[in-house]
């Protein structure tokens, strides 16, 4: 519930931003690329001179506000979860993987022993190919996009974390492998998949991240 709810009050919040952004447009302002914490102050600038622009712009930018305070509260009750769970704090050992992906994966997954192995993860999440067959016709698709949306998510952005590291370590070696022979969405993609099967691995054996080759073969 915390988790589905924080993420609820960030797509107001984006959709919010969106919207303002849209309006100033049509009245020839731009906002531009500002970040979360400089954009109110921003709208506040194009609307200076025009006062009845503000009147209408001023609810929206009051409950942004709101929302972003909502946001902090639940973001800190977050943290304190994690710093408190054992294998939260062992998950996030994974290169890519912070404080919402821990908790994610830790909710979603629940009790890891109802996977057979650590590889059925994936495909319980809808990171494997799809597979399409009709007569004679046996065709392999995009990912399936079955299970959790917001676990899927979740994996992708720690996976795009990963590789724009420039940290180098043999995972990410064997993602940018891929990357040169079938392009980088490919890769994000096999990244996330075996993302989701290190972390159940980590959770099941008690342990940690292995940062090198030799350590993970052993």
């Amino acid at each position: 519930m915390l988790l589905t709810h924080r993420k609820l009050l960030q797509s107001k919040t984006i959709a919010i931003e969106n919207d303002l952004r849209g309006t100033l447009r049509n009245f020839g302002l731009k906002v531009g690329m500002v970040g979360k914490v400089k954009f109110e102050t921003r709208i506040k600038e194009l609307i200076e001179s025009v006062p009845d622009l503000a009147v209408l712009v001023e609810p929206l930018l009051i409950v942004r506000r709101v929302l972003r305070e909502q946001i902090g509260i639940l973001h800190r009750r977050l943290l304190a979860i994690v710093r408190d769970d054992d294998v939260c704090r062992r998950l996030m050992t994974t290169p890519g993987v912070g404080p919402v992906v821990a908790l994610t994966y830790r909710a979603t997954v629940d009790v890891p022993a109802r996977f057979r192995n650590s590889k059925a993860v994936g495909a319980v999440f809808g990171l494997t190919p799809s597979q399409h067959q009709s007569g004679e016709i046996d065709r392999i698709g995009s990912i399936s996009k079955c299970g959790d949306a917001m676990m899927r998510t979740m994996l992708f952005e720690a996976a795009q974390a990963m590789l724009m590291r420039s940290a180098k370590w043999w995972l990410k070696a064997w993602a940018m492998k891929i990357a040169r022979h079938r392009g980088m969405k490919k890769a994000i993609v096999a990244l996330a998949r075996r993302l989701a099967v290190i972390m159940h691995r980590i959770w099941v054996d008690g342990t940690e991240f292995r940062w090198t080759r030799e350590v993970a073969a052993a």
